[in-house]
């Protein structure tokens, strides 16, 4: 099966929702949204019974440069979190209208499109141009449906847009620089690179800060929560949930195979740094009136959690992060998708005017602590998997830092639990809560029914996951 089918359908779906007028734009999008995760599955089944593909054709002649995109077990189980999550992300707003709806959900589809090419692409040149391409459609979903004044939004939108685009560039300076030195930018071309330890050092570095900035690990988050709080609904979620995970993944998949000895050497540093982004992000959280960056800050400590595990450089440490990377996406849906119920009816972000609304709203109470549960990592629970083998994975490197993120799992579920009694009990507000609708609940059941059975059997993902990161240790551990 020709893998490239998903970056067409994806982008014929941004263009034909574009031309499909506001009337129709939503529903057209979600059709498009549910063929991509349909295709995805196909490849699912096609991966099981051969194994990784590959697609190439040649692109740009001088410099040799090759469109080239793979699909093995770690860009297969990414593919199928952007393509499952699209639909569910598009659910929360669909039936909500929102003006100029085609550009908007045209944008969505695209840069869906942008983060699909990311996940899939094996030539550097490609990735970047997918990586950079995501920015355009995130800044114009911000500053055109996003929360607050116009003029804030656009602040915000454009510092995000000029930091994150700033640090590529020392990306694409490491990329230029082992084209000259190896003459290819293929993966494996890449991987097989016979670099310096300097050059290493450089590159690592170069990289480190591109990833650093889109994760965001500390101190690399500044961007993050105002952002996270004046992005409309689906630009948060594309953000949370999808968009960090680029930056996780492409540590695993660009950074660490392709700079060993950097990534040994400076291990301890990004370790440190990553562990104060989960203490960090915990306890500025702790501090937030504001329930959207509240969930932002405490975002930031759950990728910090799974920075740790991938840099860590161990098995486990590895296979964790990217069962935590799976569950994070579906959790966090859940997390902001629940502030967003809450700012529709009561028409404030502020904890400290919220509460009582456990007594009018029994669906959405069970459904918003069942999502604290999960993000607090409770046992038969997806996030649980994640957490506890990447606590092994980094117990492995050294008992000191392990013991920071085992401590940092009591204080995530002090704040989220003193957050949920803040917002749900008590008898603050004096007028009714509606309770969910049924395209509410769709959308809390599908994240908390993935989020329940790879929690009690995440064997699936194990095996999906294993032969792709057991060829990555031995470029790692080389």
């Amino acid at each position: 099966m020709n893998i490239a089918i998903i970056l067409l359908i994806l982008l014929a779906g941004s263009l034909v929702t574009y031309f499909s007028g506001n009337r129709f734009a939503s529903k057209v999008a979600m059709l498009f949204a549910i063929a991509a995760a349909a295709f995805s599955i196909s490849l699912l089944l096609e991966y099981q019974s051969t194994g990784a593909t590959s697609y190439s054709i040649e692109w740009i002649s001088k410099p040799n440069i090759a469109f080239s995109l793979k699909v093995d077990g770690l860009s297969l189980v990414m593919l199928l979190l952007n393509s499952l999550l699209l639909p569910i992300i598009m659910l929360t707003s669909i039936s909500h209208t929102v003006k100029s709806e085609r550009i908007l959900y045209s944008l969505v589809l695209f840069m869906s499109f942008a983060m699909t090419g990311v996940f899939l692409s094996s030539n550097a040149l490609v990735y970047y141009v997918f990586w950079e391409m995501s920015l355009i459609p995130i800044y114009f979903i911000v500053v055109l449906w996003g929360n607050g004044e116009r003029a804030k939004r656009r602040r915000s939108a454009m510092t995000f847009f000029i930091y994150t685009f700033a640090g590529s560039l020392f990306m694409l300076a490491a990329i230029i620089y082992m084209y000259v030195k190896v003459g290819s930018l293929e993966l494996h071309d890449i991987y097989n690179a016979n670099l310096s330890h300097t050059e290493q050092i450089w590159i690592f570095l170069a990289f480190f800060l591109a990833y650093a900035i889109k994760i965001p690990v500390f101190p690399f988050h500044t961007w993050q929560a105002s952002v996270y709080q004046k992005a409309p609904i689906m630009g948060t979620l594309l953000l949370g949930a999808l968009m960090s995970k680029m930056g996780l993944y492409s540590v695993i998949r660009w950074q660490l195979p392709v700079t060993p000895y950097a990534a040994h050497e400076l291990r301890s540093l990004v370790l440190i740094l990553s562990i104060i982004g989960v203490l960090y992000g915990a306890i500025i959280a702790l501090r937030q009136d504001n329930l959207k960056r509240f969930f932002a800050y405490a975002s930031l400590s759950h990728v910090g959690f799974i920075a740790a595990g991938v840099y860590a450089l161990t098995y486990d440490g590895l296979q964790g992060a990217v069962i935590l990377i799976l569950a994070h996406g579906f959790g966090i849906i859940g997390l902001f998708f629940s502030a967003e119920v809450i700012h529709r009816r009561l028409k404030t972000p502020l904890i400290s005017k919220m509460g009582g609304i456990k007594s009018s709203a029994p669906k959405f109470t069970i459904a918003f602590f069942f999502m604290i549960l999960a993000s607090i990592a409770i046992p038969l629970t997806f996030n649980f998997v994640g957490e506890f083998t990447i606590m092994y994975g980094v117990y492995q490197v050294h008992l000191g830092y392990l013991l920071p993120l085992g401590a940092s799992m009591f204080l995530g579920a002090f704040f989220m639990l003193r957050m949920y009694q803040y917002v749900m009990l008590g008898d603050k507000i004096n007028r009714s809560f509606p309770d969910l609708t049924i395209n509410e609940t769709l959308v809390f059941v599908l994240s908390a029914v993935v989020l329940i059975f790879f929690g009690i059997y995440s064997k699936p993902i194990v095996d999906i996951i294993s032969p792709s990161l057991q060829e990555l240790m031995t470029y790692i551990n080389r």
